[in-house]
């Protein structure tokens, strides 16, 4: 007589396992995993604790877990991950949204008007869940936003369609600010570039080494694309226009720095809840240079 493994039985024996082998709030993982495979919700899985799963569902369950054991990310597992109280699809094209870049939307939000028109670019857009933020929180904002991998740029568009503010952002493929119209001129620029050093991406953890390397390198300092951006918002920004940025943790000095050099007013930097450095900040200047 076969044996008989409940949603009880399976989620305790998964929730070990991963455990033993030291995978990330193994309990949550195994449920996640587990609700995604049933279509259903965390919350319910506790009331049909008892209920018997098939071996069919038993054998794609396992062959989830082995997937995750392999390092394969449990956002790209179930296709989804939430940000900023929104669901965003999420796969191997993309990086996964973290949630200190909600930091950088609020940030961002305060820089456009509730009740007026407004433009934002988005640079480095990945799955547009800052875009769409943006678009989404703000009504009578458009959003342009753009990003190398046309991958990228295509789930962000299901993105934007899915969550319903096609009609306001738009994604154009391309390196940074290339595919924005020359005489664009925008309240915001904001950007979650890459920015971590070349050097230190073998030693990320295994999940994290599955996400797009591309939007994860940021040169030989980590440097190398906040530096284009930088320079390159200067042209878009409207006087008095915001860029937000998120920057790595140690990378604080150095970009306030750069920001100086570039000419911005008001430069800065902010915190995470963790207390590291984490959004920087620029303001174009509202004067324009004195002609010689």
């Amino acid at each position: 007589m076969s044996e008989t493994w409940t949603i009880r039985k399976v989620l305790t024996w998964t929730a070990q396992h991963f455990e033993k082998r030291q995978v990330d709030s193994p309990r949550l993982t195994a449920e996640v995993l587990l609700a995604h495979l049933l279509k259903t919700g965390r919350v319910r899985l506790y009331v049909d604790l008892d209920r018997p799963l098939s071996k069919e569902e038993l054998a794609a369950y396992r062959a989830l877990i082995e997937r995750r054991m392999a390092g394969e990310p449990t956002q790209y597992l179930t296709g989804a991950k939430e940000f900023y109280n929104r669901p965003f699809k999420v796969d191997a094209r993309v990086l996964i949204p973290r949630p200190e870049t909600e930091l950088l939307v609020e940030a961002a939000l305060r820089a456009l008007p509730k009740d007026a028109p407004s433009h934002a670019l988005d640079v480095c857009a990945g799955s547009g869940c800052i875009a769409i933020s943006l678009a989404a929180e703000r009504p009578q904002t458009s959003v342009l936003a753009t990003d190398l991998s046309p991958g990228a740029c295509a789930l962000a568009r299901e993105n934007a369609e899915t969550l319903g503010v096609s009609s306001r952002v738009t994604f154009l493929q391309g390196d940074l600010f290339a595919p924005v119209p020359a005489d664009a001129r925008f309240a915001l620029v904001v950007s979650n570039p890459p920015y971590i050093a070349s050097g230190e991406i073998p030693g990320l953890s295994v999940e994290v080494r599955r996400e797009p390397h591309l939007a994860l390198d940021g040169g030989r300092d980590g440097l190398d694309l906040i530096r284009r951006v930088i320079q390159g918002a200067r042209r878009y920004l409207a006087p008095g226009g915001l860029l937000a940025m998120e920057i790595g943790e140690t990378q604080g000095a150095a970009v306030k720095e750069l920001l100086h050099a570039a000419g911005y007013s008001d430069a800065r930097v902010e915190k995470d809840l963790e207390r590291r450095d984490r959004l920087a900040f620029g303001t174009q200047p509202v004067a324009t240079e004195p002609r010689a």
